[in-house]
């Protein structure tokens, strides 16, 4: 067997290496998913599913049983999967998260198993099995991917980046391996002899025809643009399109492929028959109520202005996104400058004729174009949060592997420094979350506060907001949290005002939720008795009842 094939199969103690890799990522990402919901974000997500798994209700999302639109149920769905499953907990509310994080490393470890980080073309290699699986490169991006700080991060979070960036980053890597198939069907569309094949899997891939491949990844593509659909909204199908016919403005080829542009009649209607399980239910129950707040609101005004509050300066996510890919940054911004120092040198010009001679690959240009697409789209958007940039990240990852796959070669010692940097930032998490998060994050939830009033006697008492909205109060402070007649919590600007709450409610005593500058109002108001419970360096807790 020629020596460069044998390089890209496995050999039994590389399969058995990978797999503890593979157990050992699995049990990082589903470690420390017990500690307390930490901002506003997670409590709200995390009670909005909570209210639609106590009604029964797949459909219309709630936060203190007003109708909530804005975002779409798929991770809802999670959530309420996982708390039929372990209970209405922490760990539930986030599992759904852990497994997207780990369906993206598994999508780039698809995408780098039939990918070569090399320049030469898929079409331009034989024998066929082997010419698409790629171990070393798929192991090592997978590694990578699992190792970069913005997918730990935000495979932890109960939130909707990392449940779009999933089911994206899937559908991008189906229509880059239709690409693969569809070139290797014009190539040869005879498939190599299942004597060829070394798995069960080549032996599949071997006996199968290219097109039917080609097919099959193509419905791939349109099946999680619909999921991305149902992950956070409009998002989910424009950046795919984008991407994809950005991919080959920048290969210098004015379209697709004439079956991809046929596909787009039966795909795009694939695509909205998997997000119409949602969507229809939804318009149906609530018309033009759910248009204008969920598209309209939440789509164009987030968007178009800063109406939400988060505004942030044009550049934010050129440092954001590099930033993620900790601890490979290094590689990522090298990768990055070797592209621009190789392009700037591409071309030779001798006498009348042009010559090429540096020719970026198939998987390099669509990593860019994957990239630049969600990196020019949110520059440009009124609203900025950290989150929001994450879809980009695969990309990113997906350069940084290509370069880093290079350097590793030169030397077994490379290899050996690249696994334990993955490796050692593994331990560094695990022992961040089991010993520094805990307390560090104590001034960014609400759960000990309450738990520690509750154990005082106050079990069921009401929970009031005094100069400040606790959103985290949601899902901790459950039935309990004043609101406005729309739903909202209320925020009470001063002591009078608790004390007519108080009044009106009929209580004996309440608890009051107060920035810790405001705090000396309560005790030293003539109004109301205030016993201060605790705080957690920014709020604090206080029993409050009428003198």
């Amino acid at each position: 067997m020629p020596e460069n094939l044998k390089s890209k199969i496995q050999n039994p103690k590389s399969k058995i290496v990978g797999l503890l890799l593979a157990l050992l990522i699995v049990a990082v990402y589903f470690f420390g998913l017990t500690i307390p919901l930490l901002g506003p974000d997670e409590s709200r997500y995390a009670q909005v599913a909570r209210e639609m798994f106590l009604r029964g209700d797949w459909i219309t999302p709630t936060l203190g049983g007003a109708n909530w639109f804005e975002k779409p149920a798929l991770l809802y769905w999670l959530q309420i999967a996982s708390y039929n499953l372990f209970g209405v907990n922490e760990f539930a509310a986030r599992f759904g998260s852990a497994l997207f994080g780990l369906g993206t490393i598994f999508s780039l470890w698809i995408l780098g198993l039939f990918s070569s980080a090399d320049n030469t073309e898929p079409a331009e290699k034989t024998h066929f099995p082997f010419s698409i699986f790629h171990y070393p490169f798929a192991n090592r991006l997978a590694l990578i991917a699992a190792s970069s700080s913005g997918l730990i991060a935000f495979s932890r979070g109960a939130s909707f980046d990392i449940i779009l960036t999933f089911p994206l980053t899937a559908s991008l890597v189906c229509y880059f391996l239709f690409e693969i198939f569809l070139q290797k069907h014009y190539f040869s569309a005879v498939p190599n002899t299942i004597v060829n094949a070394t798995s069960a899997a080549a032996k599949i891939v071997a006996v199968t025809p290219p097109i039917v491949w080609a097919h099959l990844f193509l419905l791939g593509f349109y099946f999680f643009i619909g999921l991305a659909l149902l992950a956070k909204g409009l998002i989910g199908i424009v950046f795919p399109f984008a991407i994809v016919f950005f991919y080959h403005l920048i290969k210098f080829e004015l379209l697709p492929s004439k079956v991809f542009l046929v596909s787009l009649f039966w795909g795009t209607i694939v695509s909205l028959l998997i997000a119409s399980v949602w969507y229809l239910p939804m318009y149906q129950a609530h018309g033009w109520t759910f248009i204008d707040e969920f598209f309209i609101q939440h789509h164009f005004a987030r968007y178009t202005s800063n109406k939400y509050q988060h505004p942030q300066p044009f550049y934010f996510f050129l440092w954001v996104l590099p930033l993620m890919t900790l601890p490979w940054l290094p590689f990522f911004l090298a990768a990055i400058w070797n592209f621009i120092k190789v392009q700037g040198s591409r071309f030779k010009v001798q006498g009348s004729e042009t010559f090429i001679l540096h020719h970026p690959s198939s998987l390099t240009l669509f990593a860019l174009a994957w990239l630049l697409v969600p990196l020019v789209f949110f520059s440009f958007s009124g609203s900025k949060l950290p989150g929001y940039i994450l879809p980009a990240l695969p990309a990113a990852l997906v350069l940084t592997a290509i370069y880093l796959n290079r350097f590793v070669q030169q030397s077994l010692s490379r290899r050996r420094l690249a696994q334990a940097v993955a490796l050692a930032t593994f331990a560094v998490v695990v022992i961040v979350l089991q010993f520094f998060v805990p307390p560090l994050g104590a001034s960014e939830t609400t759960k000990y506060l309450i738990e520690n009033a509750d154990a005082n006697g106050y079990a069921g008492a009401k929970i009031i907001n005094l100069h400040t909205i606790s959103h985290n109060a949601e899902f901790y402070g459950t039935n309990r949290l004043v609101r406005n007649p729309d739903g909202k919590l209320k925020r009470f600007p001063g002591v009078t005002e608790v004390l007519e709450e108080i009044k009106r409610g009929g209580d004996k005593e309440v608890l009051v939720l107060i920035p810790l500058e405001y705090l000396h109002q309560l005790p030293e108001s003539p109004l109301v008795e205030a016993k201060i419970l605790g705080d957690n360096g920014e709020l604090a807790i206080v029993a409050v009842k009428p003198r």
